[in-house]
């Protein structure tokens, strides 16, 4: 199964334990969290949770030095 993240909209890819599976999860591009359900492999709702915090302008820089 896949999911669209309705944060970033990157193709989510879910394995067959998720089939019947009512919960969140995590898109690992950017960070967000959504909740699913899921009936019979087939997705039935998504809805979002909550988006991943933005690093400051600051820990941005401090990465790449």
């Amino acid at each position: 199964m896949k999911v669209n993240c309705l944060s970033c909209g990157h193709k989510v890819d879910i394995d067959d334990s998720y089939d019947n599976y009512e919960g969140h999860i995590k898109c690992y591009i950017c960070g967000s969290i959504l909740e699913i359900r899921a009936e019979e492999g087939m997705i039935k709702s998504v809805k979002f949770v909550k988006m991943a915090p933005r690093p400051s302008k600051e820990e941005v820089f401090e990465r790449t030095l």
